[in-house]
């Protein structure tokens, strides 16, 4: 007579997620661990009677336990239990898991909740916008006809296609003075930050940066070891007068982030007699540039010294951050050795998408799409500017550009506004984050998503946060 479970084991539910076998292998495997089932298993045949299954089931499970070591299967004889099987490693404490480098600690300490998710978050675009069928037809097509090199590593800093579509349109849109050789595609602003920091400056050297300004600039810098000077920004943009020599120079003359002015002329010849002053390279991050709701628009910096500034710019606002699609205009001369790099560092972008938004910008649809969304985006920040400045304590510009507003607050308001905002569900940013050394209080809000509905729940809540 051959032995039976000497223990009662669970049921088996044949409604369950896990298959039988797996459930009967996980309740034997425990019995084993406690040692309630010493010595021998049942033979399939037996196991299966007592338990209402079908003998495949049975030894599907014996065949995991034999796998975990738990028992031995010798053929014509009942399965053997190995007293007692090993139990799996438990979880480590928290102290004895593999610990950062320090560089690490610090990398990962300057991304903890740079970009908080939620409505009117600063730099969202809205997600409804998005040319969603349009899309996925490019992406059917680019998957049909991509091929050969371009599926592989050949084409890392991008392809030919996309390089040269952007290269005309840069020139046309922009005024840049660019061909396809100079352009790198990278997976967003982001990527490209960390490779111009990452090669154009020592740990050690200088980067001036506008103040307020952007963090991911700033925590690409500080990733790359260099030290960050401020430089103030006011109606005319950043101002260089007293800044000192410096390797890097950062801005965002189109559209300032986070305070939506616009870098003066009197500024950018300062600027450039800085950088020539002190052999900087200035990266010029073309945020935003797409939208602008009034005044005549500006060209971009780099024409002024096409062999000094570096370019970034992205496909973020104008279809979707999730695309992960950036660009880098370099230098002539600079340009191969940072393709190099970029390949080292591993930052290529998707190609199937690179060859989607060729298309889009290739064939109008990309102009035409900008065209429709910043007028919806324009409408938007003006009917957030309005209802935020019938507010007592709050001080906000007409938007210029962008998707998102700087809203002035009275000293010693700020966390308590952001606090009730984030409570209330909206994602806004405190713009003292954004600042180095000016200390400047207030919110940083996105208008790209904002409905007349989160318009007025919005202004509600920061109405009563600052009547306390």
């Amino acid at each position: 007579m051959e032995p039976l479970f000497l223990c009662p084991l669970p049921p088996l539910d044949r409604n369950a997620d896990q298959t039988l076998a797996v459930q009967l292998y996980r309740a034997l495997l425990a019995a084993i661990r406690a040692g309630d089932l010493p010595g021998r298993l049942p033979s399939s045949r037996a196991a299966a009677k007592v338990l209402g299954v079908a003998r495949n089931t049975v030894n599907a499970a014996y065949d995991l336990l034999a796998a975990e070591g738990a028992i031995a299967i010798r053929r014509g004889a009942a399965p053997t239990i190995l007293s007692p099987a090993a139990p799996r490693p438990t979880p480590a404490a928290r102290n004895d898991l593999p610990r950062l480098s320090g560089r690490g600690r610090a990398i990962a300490s300057l991304g903890e909740d740079r970009d908080r998710p939620g409505p009117m978050a600063p730099g969202q675009p809205d997600p409804d916008l998005f040319p969603r069928d349009l899309w996925a037809r490019l992406l059917r097509r680019a998957a049909r006809l991509t091929s050969g090199a371009a599926l592989g590593y050949r084409h890392y800093a991008g392809l030919p296609a996309l390089r040269e579509t952007l290269a005309r349109r840069l020139a046309a849109d922009r005024g840049m003075v660019v061909t396809a050789d100079q352009i790198l595609i990278t997976p967003g602003a982001q990527a490209s930050l960390t490779l111009l920091a990452m090669t154009l400056g020592d740990p050690g050297e200088t980067a001036l940066i506008e103040d307020p300004g952007y963090s991911g600039a700033k925590a690409a810098f500080r990733t790359a070891g260099l030290a960050l000077h401020p430089l103030p920004v006011d109606t005319d943009g950043a101002d260089c007068g007293q800044a000192p020599a410096a390797r890097l120079i950062y801005l965002t003359p189109a559209n300032q982030y986070p305070l939506g002015t616009r870098l003066s002329l009197a500024r950018r010849a300062a600027v450039l007699a800085h950088a020539r002053r002190h052999d900087a390279v200035i990266i010029e991050d073309d945020y935003d540039s797409e939208f602008l709701w009034h005044g005549r628009p500006i060209a971009a910096f780099q024409p002024e010294a096409p062999e000094r500034i570096v370019t970034i710019g992205t496909a973020a606002k104008a279809l979707a951050p999730g695309l992960r699609l950036g660009w880098i205009v370099a230098p002539p001369g600079l340009a191969p050795a940072l393709a190099a790099a970029q390949r080292t560092l591993g930052l290529a972008a998707n190609v199937h998408a690179q060859s989607a938004l060729a298309a889009l910008i290739e064939d109008g649809r990309y102009r035409a799409h900008l065209s429709r969304i910043a007028a919806t985006y324009g409408e938007r920040g003006r009917a957030f500017a309005r209802a935020l400045r019938a507010i007592p304590g709050v001080e906000v510009a007409e938007p210029s550009g962008g998707v998102q507003l700087a809203i002035r607050l009275t000293p010693g308001t700020e966390a308590r506004a952001h606090t009730a905002l984030i409570k209330a569900g909206f994602a806004p940013a405190a713009l003292s984050t954004f600042c180095i050394g000016s200390g400047q209080e207030g919110l940083v809000a996105g208008f790209g998503d904002a409905t007349p509905e989160r318009i007025a729940d919005f202004s509600a809540v920061l109405a009563r946060a600052l009547s306390c």
